[in-house]
């Protein structure tokens, strides 16, 4: 068989399977298994695929960062980093909502998970907006973006998973997302100020006093990204041995500093861990299986020959790739996207000149508009949960800060030294 009849088969099966509500796990391993079986190739071959694919080094750091983000909000450190971005910026208008985005950053500098910072934020501050004269709507949406800062910030799982899929620096990708994560965090948190110039808040007052107490007491807590990014940037350790650390350091604190961290805590976070985990883990196989087959029969290296015959414009392909991107996030999971598009559209974008780390850093972006946009939207859900108010009116809210991401995904792109710097300046290579 061809190429292109290989093509037509792989990508056929999947669609079909998408289409009759086939999970993304279930779509890509039958689609690699239809494959393989027209061109004649042992199906066994799929189980020495499994267990090469998910004995990579990088990947350990996955279950180590999910442990270590769940044990921290059981030991009580992503309450006080909330507590301290709360003190710093919350009497301002639109104050809460920015310490909102502040506090995402925080934690999400600790779980490199979305979905795992808007839960663990959330919890505490929709709430305390509500409290304090916001809408539910518009705090449910605050929290909800500003989580997507979650998975840009380092460590970011999603970059772990890009890291070993695209066979690209994890330690560059964990740098090239520090600038874009805190140019997203500065463009929502002016959003905001502008969204409540008018709205009176009650209930928060600015004290140098409190704020000294919310760090004195929130002390343990900086440390704890302090340690896990510092440590990376330093070249004191790897992101998996960060990971490793970050979880001896939060049950240190939990068990010893705050006392908070209980055994029934640490189970559940066993649990959640191990759950999140797995699921991911069989992603990874199956899109293993089907990168595979489309690295051995050169399909991306057809998709990008006729792109490229299609245009020489880096920027119009750049649109392209962008609209695929929040397409998907609106329907797709996050790992799995970027499991199914990094062997096809990385080396179309190689191929025009693009460096990979300021590809995959695009890429996250665009995964986490996906968290903030229905039907999916994971963060939306999870939010309009905490919140008790209807999806829809969380969409709508939420529509001015889907708007600053995509906003800074496009400067980004204009200039990518602002992914690029960083990791370049450092030079690591792990």
């Amino acid at each position: 068989m061809s190429p292109n009849e290989i093509a037509v088969v792989l990508f056929a099966v999947f669609t079909v399977l998408l289409l009759l509500g086939s999970p993304i796990m279930v779509a890509l391993g039958i689609a690699a298994m239809a494959a393989f079986y027209m061109v004649g190739t042992d199906l066994g071959v799929m189980i020495q695929m499994a267990a090469s694919s998910l004995t990579s080094f990088p990947l350990m750091a996955l279950p180590c960062f999910v442990l270590a983000g769940s044990l921290m909000e059981c030991s009580g450190i992503s309450r006080r980093l909330v507590r301290i971005a709360e003190n710093i910026v919350g009497p301002i208008p639109g104050g809460l909502a920015v310490s909102t985005a502040l506090s995402c950053v925080f934690f999400g500098a600790i779980s490199g998970s979305g979905p795992a910072t808007t839960a663990a934020v959330g919890m505490l501050m929709i709430p305390a907006m509500m409290r304090r004269g916001y809408d539910g709507g518009y705090a449910a949406a605050a929290t909800a973006t500003a989580g997507g800062v979650g998975i840009i910030i380092p460590p970011s799982i999603p970059m772990v998973i890009y890291g070993v899929a695209g066979q690209q620096s994890i330690s560059k990708m964990f740098m090239g997302g520090v600038i874009p994560g805190m140019m997203i965090a500065v463009g929502l948190s002016l959003m905001h100020v502008f969204m409540c110039r008018n709205l009176k808040t009650k209930g928060l007052e600015w004290s140098m006093g409190a704020l000294l107490r919310a760090i004195r007491d929130g002390m343990w807590s900086i440390l704890a990204p302090v340690i896990i990014l510092g440590g990376i940037y330093a070249g004191i350790f790897t992101p998996t041995e960060a990971a490793v650390v970050a979880i001896f350091y939060t049950l240190f604190i939990g068990f010893f500093v705050h006392r908070e961290l209980t055994l029934p805590g640490l189970m559940n976070s066993l649990k959640t861990t191990s759950w999140l985990t797995g699921r991911v883990l069989v992603i990874v196989f199956t899109a293993y299986a089907f990168g595979r087959i489309l690295t051995e029969y050169r399909i991306p290296i057809e998709i990008a020959n006729w792109i490229l015959e299609f245009t020489k414009q880096a920027y119009v392909v750049w649109f392209m790739v962008v609209l695929l991107l929040l397409f998907l996030g609106m329907f797709m999971e996050t790992l799995a996207i970027i499991l199914l598009v990094t062997p096809v559209l990385l080396p179309i974008m190689q191929a025009y000149g693009v460096d990979p780390i300021h590809f995959g850093v695009i890429l996250v972006c665009c995964c986490g508009v996906g968290f903030s946009t229905p039907p999916l939207g994971e963060n939306m859900f999870i939010a309009s949960g905490i919140a008790h108010v209807s999806l829809e009116r969380v969409a709508l809210k939420a529509l001015p800060f889907v708007f600053v991401n995509i906003f800074v995904i496009m400067v980004l792109i204009v200039f990518p030294d602002l992914v690029t710097w960083l990791p370049n300046m450092l030079n690591v290579t792990e």
